[in-house]
């Protein structure tokens, strides 16, 4: 399935990957004979041949390179790959059944090389190509003594490293595959002595997944185009998240919420002379009445910020199996009135306890409304309290495994707040490495995507040393340090080849490190790890557990008090979501007890809680959908598809997600099936492993599902609704269709694709009548034609009705009139030669033209006619490219720029220094205005997620709205979202009267 390349070894197990064949292609630009010429061409191998002078290593980062560089000499090079440099192309060929997968020729996979010539966005590419990198790696291996492959060591890795030596036709002689799980110079130097060959099974692996996605996935999307909307996708891990989201959701909105009540006695050693007054209507808590259904959460694009779960709900750590789930199925929902975990009890007066009512006549007891609270109540009026059980002892309280990426990725969540993306970027650069002060370039943490829980022997050794002689832990109380080191069970897909996530030096503390310079998300993630691996080595806490048991009548109560005796690992990380501070009173078998109260408590049980990004990932982990080191990409994707949105830290599904879902499950049951998902996992461990072959696993696979597919497409009902409504304008029906663009529906009329008399009405799902491009009276200054009002992303804009030909456009100003924001000249491109330049305006109000071909991206300062000018000479050289540097002006002033943008895109502030030097050629201030700010006069507490530094209100740029910026840009250009409290702050600020 591989390449061609790839011939059976026993059976159909693929041979070596150094023998490729001319289908496999390595480029864009087509060769002669019909196939991709090679980006670059193969690196001799001839015998006897001489060798080079250094080695070269090749990683996947450029951060990665430069940590590596530290600890080799000046006989290696180092350079980055970038990730991935070949992929799979996105338009089918002939003889491929699905683009890039010819099934029938034994699941050849078809590879191209982006060499940029389609990078035509408005960004443009911020680094080179991967053909140009190819370029770059094939001349340093030509002159390379040893080609060492150095990527991620993962399947993924292993992957990378394949292509590069598959693309480059580099001599397998020469090319060695070498992989570390730290980036110390012990593991580097242990990995340069003993280099080993690219694994041909782990290549395997990742193709057959690679192969699995694209002819699962491609189907599936235009199956979905065609009946459902266009733009939509389909995945085979995607889907299954998403069905989890759109599952619960169906559980929610099923879910009947029933009235329950609670007696708790408050009780004290009789004869105490415990004085409490007893008010009768205190001793009667009824919940808050329960919230009507909110109207379903509108999809928006995800950020950060919406993974910050509302500040009141109670924390559950995802990890202990055996968490409180408090807001799950019978149980009340914590952080409610009346339902807490005390339930909206007082707190009882020193030596007094509260003790729950848990039988009642030898049963359980069922009181499901308040008369039936009342009547137990009068049954035990005036009867005496007694101790019938006293039971005491000692609980151990064990620390968790060091993290894997999915525990990583959870307790961020629940602790940090972070998303799995956040987490996951500021583990990435800890891996990578991080200049800090006196230790250079560093890489702190070991790999990060691992599923697996083991420690090195050495990292053991170090960290139980640091116990032993820590002033808090072990040189304190030699409790702290277990007689013997902890052991933990991985699961049993994990790959134990790799260790657990851990610092790679525990003496560098998150005190030290921040005292060295690390801050923001880094250091917050660096001390989540480093407390989590020294914890994880720490002794069992103790916890004294008490429980008494106190019978009145047909009545047991019962109360539970918990008292840490030894703290523990709980001395370097507490806890998440555990109260165990509670005393209970000495009390013996055979006292009496005075009833000081008696509390009824009303209760309402609550639905199954909406995942949050923790739970999220801990479903997917134990269904075995998917892989830890995927999650991130996976909730990113299916909120970008709109299937989902969140809200203060919980997933909704949207109306196009319950759709899509409710139309694969219909169709494609085995696809959507949890089961299918992790079993293909498996398979593909035992493809690693060499235990299957990847042909059988996918032939196996592709019959049924091809058959579903032809079946689906042919007789599957499109997702749309004819509503029993004619269309207000040519009376035809109307009906409720689906789009990707929102993420719900809308109503058109049926009409839409008559030929000869089009409807084109349209309403949103609210019920206001989507108008569309209308054109306006305004003229248009470039060609006589009148404007055309649209609305986008920003608000409202208009183009000529005369584009593309005319290209002029217009915004809205801020007096609500028309201006020109681009205006086309009779000036020709100096650069490209091909077209007309547009003449443009800045938000500072700066003219200046620019190339309208997206390839070209020449842009100049020009005069009021729009010819270019030439820049004032600043005598300021670039300092990365040489050339010279120009003055530019931005929104927030003058800044020096080089002129060899956008292939060179340094810039810089202008000083004061610099602006004296440049005093004649800068521009004059702007005019200082009495306009009021429009960023209203409130307090910001956040601090700078990158730097620590105080954060301040900034407004939008691209629309209503503000954003947090750091005050120490632009040498910091952190940014955070603004919190619900903010906001509420910043309405009430605007709403208060001038």
């Amino acid at each position: 399935m591989p390449t061609p390349r790839k011939k059976p070894a026993t059976a159909d197990k693929p041979a070596a990957p150094k023998k490729a064949t001319t289908r496999r292609k390595a480029a864009a630009a087509p060769s002669a004979n019909g196939d991709a010429a090679p980006a670059a061409a193969p690196v001799a191998d001839t015998p006897g041949s001489p060798k080079g002078k250094y080695d070269l290593v090749v990683v996947e980062s450029p951060a990665k390179a430069k940590t590596i560089n530290k600890y080799l000499g000046g006989g290696y090079q180092v350079l980055a790959s970038y990730g991935h440099v070949r992929d799979l192309p996105t338009r089918k060929e002939k003889g491929e059944e699905v683009a890039g997968v010819r099934i029938a020729d034994g699941w050849k996979l078809r590879y191209v090389v982006d060499d940029g010539s389609e990078d035509d966005g408005p960004k443009g590419r911020r680094r080179k190509s991967p053909a140009a990198i190819l370029a770059e790696i094939k001349k340093a291996a030509n002159g390379a003594n040893r080609v060492l492959l150095a990527s991620d060591p993962d399947r993924e890795g292993e992957a990378i490293a394949w292509h590069i030596a598959d693309a480059l036709k580099l001599p397998d002689a020469r090319t060695f595959r070498i992989t570390f799980n730290e980036i110390t110079k012990t593991a580097v130097q242990r990995a340069l002595a003993s280099p080993g060959k690219i694994s041909t099974d782990r290549v395997a692996a990742q193709e057959a997944r690679r192969a699995m996605d694209r002819v699962v996935g491609f189907p599936l999307s235009n199956l979905l185009g065609k009946k459902v909307a266009g733009g939509l996708s389909a995945g085979r891990v995607q889907s299954v998240a998403v069905k989890l989201i759109v599952d619960r959701e169906r559980e929610i909105e099923a879910f009947k919420t029933e009235e329950y009540w609670k007696l708790t006695a408050l009780l004290a050693k009789a004869g105490t002379g415990m004085a409490w007054a007893a008010d009768p209507a205190k001793s009667k808590i009824f919940a808050k009445k329960k919230a009507e259904a909110a109207k379903p959460v509108e999809w928006h694009a995800p950020s950060d910020a919406d993974a910050v779960a509302d500040p009141d709900e109670p924390v559950v750590d995802t990890e202990q199996e055996d968490a409180p789930v408090a807001d799950a199925p019978g149980s009340p929902k914590a952080g409610e009135p009346g339902a807490s975990a005390t339930g909206g009890l007082p707190t009882p007066p020193e030596g007094a306890f509260l003790a729950e009512l848990v039988r009642w006549a030898g049963a359980e007891p069922k009181l499901g409304n308040e008369a039936a609270a009342d009547a137990v109540v009068a049954a035990l009026a005036g009867v005496p309290f007694a101790v019938t059980k006293v039971e005491q002892k000692d609980r151990q309280d064990r620390p968790s495994p060091p993290f894997t990426t999915s525990t990583l990725q959870q307790q961020a969540n629940i602790r940090l707040r972070f998303s799995t993306s956040r987490t996951m970027q500021a583990a990435q650069k800890l891996y990578e490495g991080v200049e800090l002060s006196g230790m250079g370039q560093t890489a702190l943490i070991t790999y990060m995507r691992t599923d697996s829980t083991r420690v090195s022997a050495d990292a053991l050794t170090a960290v139980r040393e640091f116990i032993k002689t820590h002033p808090r832990l072990g040189g304190r109380d030699p409790r702290y340090l277990p007689e013997k080191p902890n052991f933990y069970a991985s699961g049993k897909s994990a790959q134990e080849a790799h260790e657990a996530i851990r610092p790679t030096d525990v003496t560098v503390t998150p005190q030290r490190a921040r005292d060295a310079g690390l801050a923001g998300d880094q250091l917050r993630v660096y001390e989540l790890i480093w407390n989590r691996f020294v914890a994880s080595q720490c002794a069992a806490a103790v916890v004294a557990v008490t429980t008494v048991e106190a019978t009145a009548g047909q009545g047991l109560f019962r109360a539970t008090g918990r008292v840490v005796k030894f703290d523990g690992y709980r001395q370097v990380m507490s806890p998440v979501g555990k109260d165990e501070g509670l005393t209970l009173p000495s009390v013996a078998v055979g006292d009496a007890l005075d009833r000081l109260d008696l509390f009824e408590t009303q209760h309402f049980t609550q639905p199954p809680p909406r995942f949050s990004e923790a739970s999220l990932v801990k479903a997917l982990e134990k269904e075995g959908v998917g892989r830890p080191s995927t999650y991130s990409s996976i909730i990113a994707t299916i909120q970008n598809r709109k299937y989902v949105t969140q809200e203060r830290g919980r997933f909704f599904a949207t109306e196009i997600g319950k759709v899509v879902t409710d139309f694969l499950v219909a169709n494609f049951p085995s696809i959507m099936e949890l089961k299918f998902t992790s079993h293909f996992e498996e398979e593909l461990d035992d493809i690693e492993t060499g235990k299957m072959q990847y042909r059988v696993v996918l032939d196996e696979f592709w019959g049924p599902f091809s058959e579903l597919v032809q079946k689906a497409n042919a007789d599957a009902p499109a997702a749309r609704e004819t509503l029993d409504e004619p269309c207000p304008r040519c009376g035809r029906p109307l009906e409720k269709r689906f789009t990707a663009k929102t993420g719900g529906y809308f109503i058109g009329c049926t009409g839409w694709k008559d030929k000869e008399s089009p409807c084109t009405y349209k309403r949103d799902s609210d019920g206001k009548e989507i108008t569309g491009p209308t054109v306006t009276e305004i003229v248009c200054p470039a060609c006589g034609k009148f404007m055309v009002r649209k609305e986008g992303r920003f608000g409202v804009f208009f183009t000529c009705e005369g584009a593309p030909d005319c290209p002029t456009t217009m915004n809205l100003g801020a007096d609500g009139k028309p201006v020109v924001t681009a205006l086309p000249t009779k000036v020709t491109c100096p650069k490209c030669e091909k077209t007309t330049l547009l003449l443009k305006e800045s938000k500072a109000g700066k003219k200046y033209v620019q190339c309208p071909d997206a390839k070209c991206k020449f842009i100049s300062d020009c005069d009021d006619l729009g010819n270019p000018v030439k820049p004032p000479d600043t005598g300021i050289a670039c300092e990365k490219c040489g050339s010279p540097m120009v003055v530019k002006v931005a929104w927030r002033g003058p800044f020096l720029s080089c002129s060899g943008y956008p292939k060179c895109r340094n810039a810089k502030s202008i000083n004061a220094e610099l602006r004296e030097k440049l005093k004649d050629i800068l521009p004059p201030p702007a005019e200082k205005t009495e306009k009021k700010s429009d960023i209203p006069d409130v307090t910001v507490d956040e601090t700078c997620p990158e730097c620590d530094a105080p954060m301040r209100l900034m407004k939008s740029r691209f629309g209503p709205g503000f954003y947090l910026g750091c005050t120490k840009y632009p040498k910091c250009k952190g940014k955070g979202q603004v919190s619900a409290e903010l906001k509420r702050r910043i309405d009430a600020a605007a709403a208060a009267p001038a």
